[in-house]
């Protein structure tokens, strides 16, 4: 089996994965002093975009692709790619199709697909000027492009929208939930879905903090949520976005109303992977791998499913002990660390909340 994989940034968390399955692997990076081009097989430097990608997957004769591509700008070219090598040369792209990636990567058509399927989300307008605004504050300005938290408001006055369209000409204004963010993976190929358990981010701040300042925990428990709604929710969502790979979907809780709301989805790996992999023993990379070599099932994930206690927590600079090799899967630790230096966090699990709490205090 040779595998073509696009971008190493993401590449170290699942080589172990790669070279213990005896698989050949190849990469292509545009930056020449990337991280991680130590770690496979071959390594091609090829341009920004997909053509040197597509190029590589034909004149290597790669069984499949996995693009590693964990921002937005460039899945559209991505998607383009996928129907190109499946359609015309039978290679397999693990990748989300056009469709879905035009449908989630700006925010205003995801509500409004929301709204086609009947899924709940917040109450939101188009505001092309602040006289127009119909929402009571607070209310959260973004742009329908933009990932991380970039270009989002939390305005609790008209003072604040003329701040934000002093940068901007037209916002999506959505009212403002207060309660528990929640976060969970689906994965998907083939036509077949599974929804992983859960990941609990914290609640909403007015002060719009950023979820990696944030501790996250999982499985999520929150008072009054059952988690198999959340998890028919998002399966609902990506059935009907009828694509492969992976599926990261944001979630708020309001207590108040006792309502779940959709927020956002994304079509590629994301932040919350390390915790849902402690959670449950299903790491979403490697479960990549196994679509491109044919051994993505239900039965699989749901014959490996494990169940510990987990939790996500900030540290700047880990100075705790040493993880054994390989030191980004659970197969081996009960503790990872991952993030670039500055903005380390540790991702911990354990079978029992008590035992979780022990760990924690021995790492930091």
């Amino acid at each position: 089996m040779k595998l073509l994989f696009i971008g190493s940034r993401l590449y170290d968390d699942l080589d172990w994965y790669v070279k213990s399955k005896g698989i050949e692997s190849i990469l292509t990076e545009s930056n020449e002093n990337a991280i991680n081009l130590d770690l496979p097989d071959q390594v091609f430097i090829v341009p920004r975009g997909m053509d040197g990608p597509k190029q590589v997957a034909l004149m290597q004769n790669v069984d499949a692709v996995v693009p590693l591509i964990g921002i937005d700008p460039p899945l559209i070219d991505v998607a383009h790619m996928k129907e190109e090598l499946e359609e015309e040369f039978g290679i397999p792209v693990i990748a989300a199709n056009v469709r879905a990636v035009e449908l989630t990567s700006n925010k205003i058509k995801t509500k409004e697909f929301y709204q086609e399927i009947g899924v709940v989300t917040p109450k939101y307008q188009i505001l092309n000027s602040p006289k127009d605004l119909e929402i009571d504050f607070p209310v959260v300005l973004k742009q329908g492009e933009g990932q991380g938290g970039k270009d989002i408001m939390v305005a609790s006055s008209m003072d604040d929208v003329d701040e934000y369209f002093n940068q901007f000409d037209q916002a999506l204004c959505e009212e403002f939930i207060e309660g528990a963010e929640i976060s969970i993976e689906v994965l998907g190929y083939n036509g077949e879905f599974v929804a992983l358990p859960p990941i609990y981010k914290g609640e909403t701040t007015l002060e719009g903090t950023h979820p990696l300042n944030k501790t996250k925990t999982g499985p999520c428990m929150v008072e009054g949520l059952d988690n198999n709604l959340i998890q028919h929710v998002a399966y609902k969502v990506a059935k009907n976005l009828a694509s492969d790979g992976i599926f990261e979907m944001d979630f708020m809780f309001s207590r108040k109303n006792n309502q779940l709301y959709a927020i956002e989805v994304n079509t590629r790996p994301n932040g919350t992977r390390y915790l849902t992999t402690a959670t449950c023993g299903i790491n979403s990379l490697c479960e990549l791998v196994n679509m491109a070599c044919g051994e993505f099932s239900l039965a699989n994930i749901s014959d490996n499913l494990q169940y510990y206690y987990s939790t996500e927590i900030p540290v700047g600079n880990y100075n705790g002990p040493n993880p054994n090799e390989p030191v980004k899967s659970f197969e081996a630790n009960d503790f990872i660390v991952h993030g670039p230096e500055g903005y380390q966090r540790i991702t911990a699990r354990a079978k029992s909340k008590e035992d979780l709490e022990k760990l924690i205090q021995k790492l930091i």
